[in-house]
């Protein structure tokens, strides 16, 4: 099913000269929300009834290349498996000329008012294993060493107020890896080499394999902690483990891989000096 069809990608969703790393898991949800109405199992029929449509338990993703501003993207998304309360999705995401960008894998629950996962309706698990495909994508982090020898760990923490929610009074999909890029970048400030002076002609930290996984939704008026363990370091990535967490809890893991990108969006080799301030 096409969820986005030829969009251009707009101001708001840009970092620099590229699109921001947030603006995929903003594209998934989108699309999320898209088929799930095309399915007759809404979000906003979902949230009348004080429920969390469609929380997303496990998301992968890899990034091919990053679009530039004035470039249009699509998602097709397609059911590739579903269960009693669960259904897993693949996204794929491309430019105006065909041309991958990137995919995605999300299994989602929906989430009733005592917190507990809620069955499909027969109907519409039914429909979405009618139209369930068989689409088996590699996609998310590579399996790294993990040593963590040498490297750094760091955190930050952000209140979740009213600019990071969403409509069921929790922190908006868009917002963690925002919240991550911060403690990255606020990280570069302690060793006096801010981002902008390791920009040129590449733009550096840019997310490029993911995967994440959902332990607890963070909730509203909240304070979360973002903890992030630099595991292992190589010319083409930083593999950063992250623990999102809050009141005691952890409410996000999972590992992510930064990249550095040129101009175009193509992933090109950080400089050292990039590298650097990461390890100890």
């Amino acid at each position: 099913m096409q969820t986005i069809d030829d969009r251009r990608v707009q101001f708001g969703e840009f970092a620099g000269p590229l699109a921001h790393g947030a603006s995929f898991f903003d594209w998934q949800l989108i699309s999320t929300q898209e088929i799930a109405a095309a399915f007759d199992y809404s979000f906003a029929e979902i949230l009348a009834d004080d429920g969390i449509p469609y929380a997303p338990v496990v998301v992968s993703t890899s990034v091919d290349r990053y679009p530039r501003i004035g470039e249009t993207i699509s998602v097709e998304t397609v059911p590739r498996r579903v269960g009693d309360s669960s259904v897993e999705l693949v996204y794929e995401i491309n430019d105006g000329n065909g041309e991958r960008l990137a995919t995605a894998r999300m299994t989602h629950v929906t989430i009733g008012p005592d917190g507990a996962a809620l069955e499909l309706p027969e109907d519409v698990k039914a429909a979405f294993a009618d139209a369930s495909v068989d689409r088996d994508p590699s996609v998310g982090p590579h399996d790294g060493t993990d040593t963590g020898d040498g490297l750094a760990s760091f955190s930050s923490s952000f209140e979740i107020h009213s600019p990071h929610i969403e409509g069921a009074e929790l922190a908006y999909f868009e917002e963690y890896p925002r919240f991550a890029d911060v403690a990255l970048e606020r990280h570069l400030e302690t060793h006096d080499t801010p981002l902008d002076d390791l920009r040129g002609d590449k733009e550096p930290y840019r997310i490029r394999d993911w995967r994440w996984e959902f332990k607890a939704p963070v909730l509203f008026g909240t304070t979360l902690r973002v903890d992030c363990d630099v595991l292992e370091i190589t010319d083409e990535t930083i593999r950063i483990a992250h623990a999102l967490s809050s009141d005691g809890r952890t409410n996000i893991e999972g590992i992510t891989e930064y990249g550095c990108f040129d101009r175009s969006g193509a992933p090109v080799a950080f400089d050292e000096a990039m590298l650097e301030p990461y390890r100890t």
